[in-house]
């Protein structure tokens, strides 16, 4: 434990030195790995496909503002679809215009929130979301996982259904619409995914806000519990298969994402918790005091000596 608190200790150092070079650094890795990641899953316009826009688009994204990151995503997004199909488009550009309408009114501070879900979906732990976020964040996450959640799901069913969507057919534009709406919106696996990461995210805020001793830890527990559970229910309800190996793996991996991020952030010794009480005019408080796990690094400097020979002295 000792080491792991240096660890840290020498990391947060080092990044309040370099914080302004390591901020817009991060932006970048964080912006090229999300828009390669799209292109690869998605690459249906080459043009657009090209890593050198990823590329370009991430070094934009490194020096302004962290919503322009979702809307070049969503410009993305929308230039694939178009290569499909201008149905495909339509349909696409109304629910991301109706999505980021809501995003933008209710979470707009939370844009690396929005390109992270799609990521941890295809990463195969899209479970880390509401434990991570019910932990540093708040019940408004809910929103941008929700959003992304949906993008998700878009770039998903254009994936599979790609000779579908790009055939020529004569058949007619608004029965095309209409079977794309249906298939996208009505699609049981995404509001199925949508209401269980939502319900997870506000149980771990809910507890985590809790003043009991270890409540981070019991939050991210029952978070993992929870996210199970509800997967096995909503699977019997709404009929749908559930593949149970994947969501216990995956809320595995999850559950230890956030015992990582529970230790950089939180990291504290309940063994020392301090309890104390005042009053004012109007009221009494009660506080109870948990100190950080912290540890005293030390600077070593090391200082250069150089040997002198005493015995040869001159003579006078």
């Amino acid at each position: 434990m000792t080491a792991l608190l240096e660890i840290k200790q020498h990391l947060k150092i080092f990044y309040s030195r370099y914080d302004i070079y390591l901020i817009p650094a991060m932006k970048f890795l964080f912006a090229l790995l999300a828009f390669l990641t799209m292109n690869s899953q998605i690459g249906f316009m080459e043009k657009v496909a090209s890593p050198a826009v990823s590329l370009l688009l991430a070094l934009l994204c490194s020096f302004l503002p962290v919503n322009l990151m979702a809307v070049f995503g969503g410009i993305l997004l929308c230039a694939h679809a178009y290569a499909l199909s201008l149905e495909t488009f339509a349909v696409v550009a109304g629910i991301l215009f109706i999505m980021y309408a809501i995003y933008f009114r209710l979470a707009p501070e939370h844009g690396y929130v929005l390109m992270l879900t799609p990521m941890m979906f295809f990463f195969r732990i899209p479970y880390a979301m509401p434990l991570v976020l019910g932990l540093v964040g708040g019940p408004v996450c809910a929103v941008p996982v929700a959003c992304g959640t949906i993008c998700y799901y878009l770039m998903y069913y254009m994936k599979n259904n790609e000779k579908m969507l790009s055939s020529s057919e004569a058949e007619q534009m608004s029965a095309k619409l209409l079977y794309l709406v249906e298939n996208v919106l009505n699609n049981k696996d995404m509001l199925l995914t949508i209401l269980v990461l939502a319900v997870t995210l506000m149980v771990v805020y809910a507890i985590r806000k809790m003043s009991m001793d270890y409540s981070w830890y019991l939050a991210i527990c029952v978070g993992a519990v929870i996210n199970v559970v509800l997967y096995l229910i909503g699977g019997l309800v709404m009929n749908i298969s559930v593949s149970i190996g994947a969501v216990v793996l995956g809320t595995l991996a999850a559950l230890l994402i956030a015992l990582v991020v529970e230790f950089f952030v939180l990291s504290v010794d309940y063994s020392r918790t301090e309890y104390t009480q005042f009053e004012d005019d109007e009221y009494y408080y009660y506080v109870k005091a948990v100190p950080k796990m912290s540890i005293a690094v030390s600077d070593k400097k090391v200082k250069k000596i150089n040997s002198r020979n005493r015995t040869g002295r001159k003579r006078h």
